[in-house]
Formats: structure tokens, C-alpha cells, sequence
């Protein structure tokens, strides 16, 4: 054969076995692989807050740990090619981000220790039986989101809003879960509630900007899809002049107007401490019951508000952790 073929095969088999990351594991480190579902502010902060409460209980990544990180992209083959690769690596622990990623390596495995973060409801998705008692091989943190809070603020900014329009992705369980807790919750205030959904990214504004010609407000939970593609929605707010108010913050410093929401840096440094506790052999995701931040901060965007010309309450302002400005 020639060198050149020879050279090419390599090429080739490399790229296939780095397509998914690294597969050349240090055995004297503990093996952590980590699947977020798709790349925004909100997940990254988890991950960044997960590898910190690592390494303030003693874990650092490439010391005693080597973490293996991959983004899904949101799609579902990736998903479940990277989950299939982790339990055939014999990884130690996964983390997985968000609630899909959470679904497919619990679909993979039930003997490798999983920890997720940023799932709304661990039970609703099957993950496990309790979040006192979870009973599987699943354990970790929740973002579920105040929406009780969240529709308070939205009371207080538009006393005279008759009808909310809650825009989701309708494959997201997690976004599934929350549309229907809006919905009652809203209609208990007196709100009429009209849904739009979507399958992707491309459907954002089009729903969007039909939602906008029957509604008062917006409301857009923490779902993925959105949340990866927020200047798609904010760019129909401010055409259509109608506010946003979002699941959590990261969304409103996407373009949303406002939200009560958790700090998930906070949420994945509560994840890495749970993590280090089953590393240390102290717990185990079974009995480890499911935690939540209670922290929860009023954030504003002073860009959007003038943007569709809304006025911030001062009361509103003088309680918020973050206005944007910019």
C-alpha cells in the first residue's frame, strides 16, 4: 500500500474517532462525560458552574478528573451517538445539560451514575420515580422556573393585559410541562391564554409574529430551542412592539423584556457538588433526592423596554439584581 493511502486511512479513522471529542482516556483519572444539548448562555453557565463545584470539592479537571465535553447541537442522533460512546468508554459519572440530554443517556444506561442540570421535572420526564426519592440512576438539579413570580411581574408591568400568548417548542417535554403550568396558572388570573408552537429555530418568528396579532404579552419559558435563538424573538418584539417575558435570565439578555429567574452558574455549582458526592462514594443518585436554587433575581433589559416603548415601574426597577443597558 502507499504511503499516501496509508496516510489518507489515518486521516480518516482520526477524524471519526475525534468527531465526538477525545477517545484517548488517562485511566488513573476519574472518566466524567458531559452532554449539553445545544449551545446558550444559559446551559454554558450550568456546565461553567458544574466544572467550578467540582473543583471546590477537590476535583479538577485534568488532576484527578478528565471531563469529556460534547454539545449535541440539538440534534437527536448526537444525542444518542454520544451517550452510546460514553457507556461504552465506561465513563465514571455523566452529566447531562438540559432535559433531552438528560433522556438519552438515561435511555443509554441505568448502571453509569447520572447527574443532569437544567431539567424542569425529572419525574414528568421519566427520569425517576421521585424527586424525594429518585429510585433510578438519576439524580441532580432542577431550573424549574417561579412561574407564579414570573406571571406576578407580568401583572404588575401590564395591569391591563386580557390575553398571553406562550410561545414553545412542542418536542421539548420540558417546554410541554411548563406551557401547561402557564396555562392554568394564567387562566386563574383571569388571562386568556393562546399557545404557539414550534419544531425549530426557523419557526420562531413566523409564530411569533402570529401570536403577536392576537396577544398582549408573550410568554417564553426555558426552552432550548428559544433560548439558543433569541434575537430571532426579540427581532419580532420590537417590530410588532409587544413584550416578552421570559423563563429565565439569559433569554432576557438575549432580547427579552424581563423575567424572575435562578442563576444557572449558581445551579451548576449545586450540580458539581452533587456530583462530587457520588465520586466520593457518600451518595449515590437513587437516594439522593433531586435539589433546586431557591434563589430567584428580577431581571430587566432597558434596551427592549424602549425598544417597544414600555415604561419600567420604579418599583419594578428599584427591585431588580440586573437592568441591560446595552
Amino acid at each position: 500500500m502507499k504511503k499516501s493511502t496509508v496516510l489518507i486511512l489515518l486521516i480518516v479513522v482520526l477524524a471519526s474517532a475525534m468527531q465526538f471529542g477525545a477517545v484517548f482516556a488517562d485511566d488513573s483519572l476519574l472518566q466524567i462525560g458531559v452532554l449539553q444539548l445545544v449551545e446558550h448562555s444559559a446551559l454554558d453557565a450550568a456546565y461553567a458552574g458544574f466544572v467550578d463545584g467540582l473543583k471546590e470539592a477537590g476535583y479538577e479537571d485534568g488532576v484527578n478528573i478528565q471531563i469529556d465535553f460534547q454539545n449535541a447541537q440539538a440534534d437527536q442522533a448526537n444525542l444518542m451517538t454520544i451517550s452510546d460512546r460514553f457507556v461504552k468508554n465506561k465513563v465514571d459519572l455523566i452529566l447531562a445539560i438540559a432535559t433531552p440530554a438528560a433522556q438519552a443517556v438515561a435511555s443509554a444506561t441505568s448502571e453509569i451514575p447520572i447527574i443532569v442540570t437544567a431539567v424542569t421535572d425529572l419525574v414528568g420526564a421519566r427520569l425517576i420515580e421521585s424527586n424525594e426519592l429518585p429510585g433510578t440512576n438519576v439524580s441532580g438539579t432542577t431550573d424549574a422556573a417561579p412561574i407564579d413570580r414570573q406571571l406576578a411581574l407580568l401583572i404588575e408591568l401590564f395591569p391591563e393585559a386580557k390575553t398571553l400568548g406562550i410561545i414553545y417548542n412542542s418536542s421539548e417535554v420540558n417546554s410541554e410541562i411548563q406551557a401547561a403550568q402557564v396555562e392554568e396558572q394564567a387562566t386563574a388570573l383571569g388571562l386568556e391564554v393562546e399557545r404557539g408552537t414550534i419544531t425549530s429555530v426557523n419557526d420562531i418568528e413566523q409564530v411569533a409574529s402570529s401570536l403577536a396579532s392576537k396577544v398582549d404579552v408573550i410568554y417564553a419559558p426555558t426552552d432550548n430551542t428559544i433560548a439558543s435563538a433569541m434575537p430571532n424573538l426579540a427581532k419580532v418584539a420590537e417590530e410588532k412592539k409587544i413584550p416578552v417575558i421570559c423563563g429565565e435570565p439569559s433569554m432576557v439578555a438575549g432580547g427579552g423584556l424581563a423575567t424572575v429567574g435562578i442563576d444557572y452558574y449558581k445551579l451548576g455549582l449545586q450540580t458539581g457538588a452533587m456530583a462530587a458526592r457520588v465520586l466520593n462514594g457518600e451518595a449515590e443518585p437513587a437516594t439522593m433526592p433531586v435539589e433546586s436554587l431557591e434563589d430567584v433575581d428580577i431581571v430587566l433589559n432597558q434596551v427592549a423596554a424602549d425598544a417597544i416603548g414600555v415604561e419600567f415601574p420604579e418599583s419594578v426597577l428599584e427591585s431588580a439584581a440586573t437592568v441591560y443597558t446595552e
